[in-house]
């Protein structure tokens, strides 16, 4: 059996390895962007690596909260489950979206460096979370950030939004630019008879046009439902698929607004063996390891899952894991948090300590309420 130990002195050696491999993703584009990632490091190591496209039960609900399943697992089982099949040699998954329980044979193989953890706010005009007008309306398919927004802003309305980090993105900015676009279009039609002032732009609709970002030209061709004032997404998918530079973002306090455990980490699961040993020579971070297992191991022992607005966030300093964890309820007014130090040399035993005295002061309390507040179909999905 390899081991897999996330201190940097207990790295195992890696045994032979094969000269090529298959990985399983999902087909997103934000997923196989991340599978690449991937594929070029196992690639820099002279190995030939093949995607594997695979469609999850995730994928299928495109209108549905996924929340609403009753289990993480919607975008990892169907990869994994190729890996145990052995039709493919791992699976690449953001972290965030896995299951704390995982098939006995299975282990988590590589987990490579961490993108940031934070959320951010993003807004058509650059507006930051405080100066959002009262009764505003942000999107998020999440819990726990509709949860934590709340606990901010009582008076925001926080609307459902699902779709691919650049369909979410489309939906807010369409409504503006829609509008631009047709007072624009207006303004170079109108002529002297007209009645109604236009106002003076100094470029044609074409040369506007133009300038825009391609996400901002696809938004022109989205009709949208609900408009939104802001929308909340991780930092890590929205740089990942190349957007974070063209759209106004505001980079929230991950102690206020404590991230999902794992966000912005992948994992690279595999059979235990020569694939995985592999794997694990050529990915691991060890830093991100510990502070992943912090965040997974807190999560397990309050079961919490998607069922309930749990944020937990870990930042190996030193000899400590300083760690914060915020439970609420799903409407934002009751909450069970805490910042501790857990040392970096029993960090997943300190870690199941801090998750028992979360537990005693209220967050079973909380997670078990939430479980109640799912809809009825989710919960026979348990």
């Amino acid at each position: 059996m390899v081991c897999f130990s996330p201190l940097p002195d207990e790295l195992c050696v890696m045994t032979e390895r094969g000269t090529s491999m298959r990985l399983a993703t999902r087909g997103s584009d934000l997923a196989l962007r991340q599978a690449g990632t991937v594929r070029e490091r196992l690639q820099g190591r002279r190995l030939t690596v093949d995607l594997v496209e695979v469609e999850t039960t995730g994928d299928e609900l495109r209108e549905e909260l996924i929340h609403q399943l009753g289990t993480t697992g919607a975008f990892v089982r169907a990869l994994d489950q190729r890996v145990l099949d052995g039709d493919v040699d791992a699976a690449v998954h953001s972290m965030k979206d896995m299951p704390t329980d995982q098939p006995p044979d299975l282990v988590v193989a590589g987990i490579p460096e961490r993108a940031p953890a934070t959320d951010v706010l993003v807004t058509p005009d650059g507006t930051e979370f405080d100066d959002l007008p009262e009764g505003a309306t942000i999107g998020t398919s999440s819990l726990r950030r509709k949860a934590q927004l709340l606990s901010a802003r009582p008076d925001l309305t926080v609307a459902a939004l699902r779709g691919n980090v650049d369909t979410r993105v489309e939906k807010l900015l369409a409504p503006a630019r829609s509008r631009e676009y047709t007072a624009r279009l207006d303004a170079e039609e109108a002529t002297e008879d007209d009645d109604e002032e236009q106002p003076d732009y100094d470029r044609t609709v074409e040369e506007w046009f133009d300038d825009l970002s391609e996400i901002e030209r696809r938004s022109l061709e989205r009709d949208v439902d609900t408009e939104y004032d802001a929308i909340c997404l991780a930092e890590a998918g929205l740089e990942r698929i190349g957007l974070a530079h063209h759209v106004h973002t505001e980079r929230l306090d991950p102690t206020t607004f404590v991230p999902a455990p794992g966000q912005g980490a992948l994992a690279v699961t595999a059979l235990d063996g020569d694939a995985a040993e592999t794997i694990h020579e050529i990915l691991d971070h060890p830093r991100t390891r510990v502070e992943t297992t912090v965040e997974r191991t807190i999560l397990a022992e309050l079961g919490g899952g998607c069922v309930a607005p749990v944020g937990i966030y870990a930042r190996l300093q030193g000899e400590a894991v300083t760690t914060t964890v915020r439970v609420l309820s799903t409407d934002g007014t009751e909450e069970i948090g805490a910042t501790r130090d857990l040392p970096v040399q029993r960090h997943a035993e300190a870690a199941r300590e801090f998750a028992a005295d979360l537990e005693e002061r209220g967050a079973a309390t909380l997670i078990e309420q939430a479980r109640r507040d799912q809809p009825d179909d989710a919960k026979r999905n348990q």
